[in-house]
């Protein structure tokens, strides 16, 4: 009789939700962020040679 019970698998059998969307309050262009770190190279290259 106990041979008769149903198992579900457990809740935290390491299956993990992600969401594809994400609502950020920063919004920043990839243009942008090439851009900055552009700059931050060169401004360390700079830094370097003085």
């Amino acid at each position: 009789m106990a041979d008769d019970k149903i198992r579900m698998p457990s809740s935290g059998a390491g299956l993990t939700s992600f969401y594809e969307e994400s609502k950020s309050k920063i919004l920043i262009s990839p243009q942008a962020i090439i851009g900055i770190t552009i700059l931050i190279a060169i401004v360390v290259i700079l830094l370097n040679n003085l």
